[in-house]
């Protein structure tokens, strides 16, 4: 296991050197972030992120993410284009060293929430979904107010968008899913890249937008749209942990024993109901997911991969980019560590 990073560049307020300082830390997870989805990044650019984290001793061998332009999902004849984008994409960071690339095939959104600093009876903050509230404010009714995504579109931008995927199904996403998996994973196989599907979050439909990447039969399926080693998961414990139907430790146990895992969000999150939930601190103790068999399932399938501790409460006074501060993320990496370690060593005695 290779403990990772989320880094979003020169403007992230946590730097390399405090990520370097992390005890267990091998790299950094990264992308360009000031190219639109479609656009080749340049060699720059990415040589740029390896140089600042290697400075640092910090490898750069994740990429997250290659964003997957809307034509493609939508399945538009413009999408061959922007798959060439994104096979160029692909061999620049293979010559770069980049090993996996995460990404999501989540219409419109890639994630929802209904708060972003929901405060804590412990004085820290964390996000949060209640669907009641993110219901309330359906976009087709011109009263998106999703916290995070004000900006992100125009409201007559994410009408027009909107009214475009009314014909698209789980079907029709499906089948647009494997047209790009096909034209991307031979590139993979040639440059060393492999491709880690990340699940929606939530994974549910929302907002009458299909969401495919949701639970085993989905994630069956998935993978056998390509059934090349290269076509894998980024399995994130929140997100599938989201919905109390996904058993995590089983289905780590399942793919990770197929090679099919290569990548982990590990974070835990809190049930309140059937589609509400409180993200938290990493320990068990602290959710309704239980880090330590999660971690045992892929110590137990030989699990090699990255792993890095996805969103973290704001706590000690930190402020900052929500779910993405430093102490809580350093906390739950140290936490991760010191599971895997006690792992290691209960199967050696």
């Amino acid at each position: 296991m290779k403990m990772t990073f989320r880094w979003y560049g020169k403007s992230d307020p946590v730097p390399l050197e405090y990520i370097s300082q992390i005890p267990m830390m091998d790299g950094i997870v990264s992308a360009v972030y000031d190219v639109a989805p479609g656009k080749v990044w340049s060699v720059e650019s990415i040589t740029a992120i390896k140089k600042a984290a290697e400075r640092h001793s910090l490898s750069f061998e994740v990429v997250e993410s290659v964003p997957v332009h809307e034509d493609i999902k939508l399945g538009k004849p413009s999408r061959d284009g922007y798959i060439e984008a994104y096979r160029e994409n692909i061999r620049r960071l293979g010559k770069a060293g980049v090993k996996v690339i995460c990404y999501n095939f989540m219409p419109v959104f890639d994630w929802l929430r209904s708060e972003l600093e929901y405060k804590n009876p412990d004085g820290s903050s964390s996000l949060i979904y209640r669907q009641e509230q993110v219901l309330a404010m359906n976009p087709k009714s011109g009263s998106l107010s999703l916290p995070g995504w004000d900006a992100s579109y125009t409201k007559e931008g994410l009408s027009t968008l909107l009214d475009e995927y009314s014909d698209i199904d789980s079907e029709a996403l499906f089948s647009n899913l494997k047209y790009f998996l096909d034209a991307v994973i031979p590139i993979c196989i040639e440059y060393d890249v492999k491709m880690a599907i990340h699940p929606d979050d939530p994974p549910w439909d929302i907002f009458g937008l299909p969401r495919i990447i949701t639970d085993e039969k989905n994630l069956d399926r998935f993978l056998s749209l390509n059934n090349s080693p290269f076509n894998g998961l980024t399995l994130c414990t929140g997100s599938l942990g989201s919905s109390p139907h996904n058993d995590i430790p089983k289905l780590l146990r399942k793919y990770s024993s197929m090679g099919r895992v290569h990548f982990v969000h590990a974070r835990n999150i809190k049930h309140i109901g059937e589609n509400d939930f409180n993200e938290t601190a990493h320990p068990s103790g602290y959710g309704s997911l239980d880090m330590y068999e999660i971690m045992k399932a892929l110590y137990d399938t030989g699990f090699d991969g990255y792993v890095r501790p996805d969103h973290g409460r704001m706590i000690w006074g930190e402020h900052g980019k929500p779910g993405y501060g430093l102490y809580d993320r350093a906390l739950g990496a140290v936490y991760l560590s010191g599971l895997w370690e006690a792992i290691q060593k209960s199967h050696k005695k």
